[in-house]
């Protein structure tokens, strides 16, 4: 079921957020939601890929990478592991590598860019924590939708 961003924004409550940052579409999956998982780190995909080894039961894994383009946090074969495991989609407040593949690929995946290098994999971070990007807080337990539009947060489950 596709729920257009716009159309949630029209009928808003004061508990909707509308995240600024400005993200480009990587997957084959353009429109996407699900309640929020959180990860914070830089520079370091290891707990992403712990993260999308388990089911996601239809979440939305959203990481906080500080905004770098500097390393990939995602690539074509994490990104397949996530689908496979039943995620709905990742947002990186970072970058992304093997883009034509993760066109391919039958999830939602929204990030600043790419770059083809790989990052560390030293499992630094935090998971499950408030993260804060675009003028907008992601909780864990939050829901997230996201569409070609933006993403919007709500505390609650909206449909």
């Amino acid at each position: 079921m596709n729920i257009a961003t716009a159309d949630l924004m029209d009928r808003a409550d004061a508990g909707l957020q509308s995240c600024t940052t400005q993200f480009h579409q990587y997957g084959a999956r353009r429109a996407f939601h699900g309640p929020v998982r959180t990860l914070r780190t830089r520079e370091d995909n290891a707990q992403v890929r712990s993260l999308l080894s388990t089911p996601g039961l239809g979440a939305v894994l959203v990481v906080d990478g500080g905004g770098s383009l500097r390393t990939a946090l995602l690539g074509d074969q994490l990104a397949a592991l996530g689908a496979a495991n039943g995620w709905s989609g990742v947002i990186l407040h970072g970058a992304v590598r093997d883009v034509a593949a993760l066109a391919r690929i039958e999830l939602g995946i929204k990030a600043l860019g790419s770059n083809p290098r790989k990052s560390a994999k030293l499992a630094t971070g935090a998971v499950d924590v408030p993260v804060t990007f675009g003028d907008t807080t992601f909780r864990p337990g939050d829901w997230v939708y996201s569409d070609d539009d933006g993403i919007v947060v709500s505390e609650r489950k909206l449909h």
